[in-house]
């Protein structure tokens, strides 16, 4: 039977993320420490972009490795999906996909981290999975800033998943 209790202790309690932290390492890296895909260096406890401003001595010992974001790649394990469709994509897919381009690289810059893996999709759908799920929010957002339609934004509660739906026809 049911109590009177209209919430219970599950209703608030923790969900535990058990895959979070499985791309990070169990000690910080030595520094400096550059990732040979993409070129991201890790200092000062971050990974940051490869600018050129890096000087060439400073990373004349570094350590090469690969970086979190460039593990997910290789590993196909992705933290967020873009799914863009309608008829408006079909009609106007190299600009949409310009967009998209153009506000990855500005993530980057950012946080080298979040990087695009990978882009599928032809006529009225485009599908995108990134290493972070703040980038599909963020290129969610930008398609809807730019283009409106209707954005859907759903989150994984086990996991670190972000899916994001755009579509306008």
């Amino acid at each position: 039977m049911r109590g009177n209790k209209r919430y219970t202790n599950a209703t608030f309690t923790k969900r535990v993320d058990h895959e979070a932290g499985r791309h990070r390492t169990v000690r910080a890296q030595p520094e400096p420490t550059v990732c040979g895909i993409c070129g991201a260096v890790y200092k000062k406890r971050r990974w940051v972009a490869n600018n050129g401003d890096t000087l060439s001595k400073e990373l004349g010992s570094a350590r090469v490795t690969l970086c979190p974001a460039c593990k997910r790649k290789k590993e196909g394990v992705p933290s967020g999906y873009l799914l863009a469709s309608g008829s408006f994509l079909a009609a106007h897919r190299e600009e949409i996909e310009h967009l998209l381009r153009n506000e990855a690289a500005r993530a980057a810059e950012d946080n080298p981290l979040a990087q695009v893996m990978d882009w599928k999709g032809k006529g009225k759908g485009l599908t995108l999975t990134t290493t972070t799920e703040h980038l599909a929010q963020r290129l969610g957002h930008a398609l809807e800033k730019a283009f409106d339609g209707e954005v859907q934004y759903d989150f994984s509660h086990e996991n670190k998943l972000a899916r994001v739906s755009w579509h306008r026809d």
